[in-house]
């Protein structure tokens, strides 16, 4: 079954990713080297950790493309008037008097790991400016239309990478299977765009573009430093679209590539079949399970922010229909497994899992049976980093209109998460004019996420 992509303006998310005042559209390996060449440095470096022991935090952000309903996954309301309630209901989980809607089975069972967020809100109904202010933390500046694809604002990923740089030739940031809308890395320029593996990982010669070894190599026919150079040089040119003169500048990125392409860490990591069939099957032999095991695979080697990108919750229409069927499916296996393999691998304190959209859907049902767009009651899921296990953080009304305790905003969210990540939220960032931007404007930690 392909994976539904368009939202509710009618055109394909891959058709909104452009360069310019976005910066969104990834880079293939060889580009993103260069200009983090050219950059010749990596960033401020690291602010306190935020894992256990003082380790480094790394991310996997879950990104539900389209606004993903509140109601038919972590905050159902059983006891309201038909029209809001649904056609689907509610389910125990393992935390005492938590519930989530009956498409969730795989996370309710995995409830008492997790702390679920049902107070996050913000005003903004566009998918545009909806998915700027939950990938940034900040508004956008003017309002931004569903079928725009602008980043006012560095997005969370590429302020990580701006602050970790590259760590043994692997970039600090990569998406999966492509880019957010809002996904770029704006002022800070394209050397901290995320790397986009595209493709499906289920498929039986499924490989990394520019990262995958020459034959001559994979198959140990380099008799010498010198032909191994030489094959190198010849994919990385091949592979180099962006360069006017590739010959003129390999050498500036020539040992990163090498290290990329030869680190056996990355090479592992990349090669997803090297799995343990048992636990490729646990995430679903599917595409979006199968890219859920490779971030956990990458986080492993020292990848600081992966976004696995999920298209298709915009459900104006058959929503019902929606969640009973194999997207939902997917995405309840494939995050419930990511959480029990991380903390089973006793990876979990140290990486922090987000699931997530740009907003929740309308209390009553449409015509059409569905949902329509709603930002002033979300639920985002959270584990990981310290995050306490079993908890549910904030509440909707009776009848889930609006985030009514312990009520949170963007802000708050991306000065939590940075904090976790050890960056500072409130420091100040400078664009390439010298113009001073706070990294988030007055955020406040949400406490619960601290205890």
């Amino acid at each position: 079954m392909s994976q539904v992509t368009h939202n509710c303006a009618g055109m394909p998310r891959r058709d909104f990713l452009q360069l310019g005042i976005g910066g969104g559209l990834g880079i293939g390996l060889t580009g993103l080297l260069r200009l983090q060449a050219q950059a010749a440095g990596v960033g401020p470096g690291v602010g306190k950790p935020g894992g256990k022991n003082g380790s480094k935090v790394n991310c996997i952000m879950v990104w539900l493309d389209g606004g993903p309903s509140h109601y038919e996954t972590f905050d159902p309301k059983p006891d309201a008037p038909s029209e809001i309630r649904g056609e689907l209901g509610a389910i125990e989980t393992s935390v005492p008097g938590v519930r989530f809607c009956e498409a969730m089975p795989n996370l309710a069972k995995a409830a008492d790991k997790v702390t679920v967020i049902r107070s996050i809100c913000h005003k903004d109904p566009n998918h545009g400016g909806g998915n700027h202010y939950m990938m940034t933390g900040a508004r956008t500046p003017v309002p931004v239309a569903c079928g725009a694809s602008v980043t006012f604002h560095p997005s969370f990923g590429s302020v990580v990478s701006h602050h970790r740089g590259v760590l043994n030739g692997i970039p600090a940031y990569m998406s999966v299977p492509r880019v957010s809308r809002s996904g770029g890395p704006n002022f800070l320029g394209g050397k901290h765009s995320p790397f986009v593996i595209n493709g499906n990982p289920n498929d039986k010669n499924f490989q990394v573009r520019d990262v995958v070894l020459p034959s001559d190599i994979s198959e140990g026919r380099a008799a010498s430093r010198r032909e191994l150079r030489a094959s190198l040089d010849r994919m990385l040119r091949y592979n180099d679209k962006l360069a006017d003169d590739p010959a003129i500048t390999f050498d500036q990125y020539y040992q990163q590539g090498i290290d990329m392409v030869l680190s056996p860490q990355a090479q592992a990591a990349f090669d997803i079949r090297r799995e343990d069939e048992k636990v490729r099957d646990a995430y679903g032999r599917n595409d979006f399970g199968q890219r859920l095991l490779m971030a956990r695979r990458l986080v492993e080697v020292g990848v600081s922010w992966m976004t696995v990108y999920y298209g298709g919750w915009d459900h104006h229409t058959k929503l019902f229909e929606a969640y009973k069927g194999e997207a939902a499916k997917k995405m309840d296996q494939g995050v419930a497994a990511l959480i029990n393999d991380l903390d089973a691998r006793g990876l979990l304190e140290n990486t922090l899992v987000l699931l997530l959209g740009e907003f929740g859907r309308t209390p009553k049902v449409n015509k059409d049976a569905g949902r329509d767009h709603w930002p002033h009651a979300m639920s985002v899921l959270m584990a990981g980093a310290g995050i306490p296990r079993g908890q549910v953080v904030g509440a909707t009304d009776a009848k889930g209109y609006n985030a009514s305790e312990n009520v949170y905003r963007p802000e708050d969210f991306a000065a939590s998460l940075y904090t976790k990540m050890g960056i500072d939220h409130a420091q100040i960032l400078h664009t390439n004019t010298g113009r001073p931007v706070q990294l988030v404007n007055n955020g406040r930690l949400i406490k619960e996420l601290f205890v």
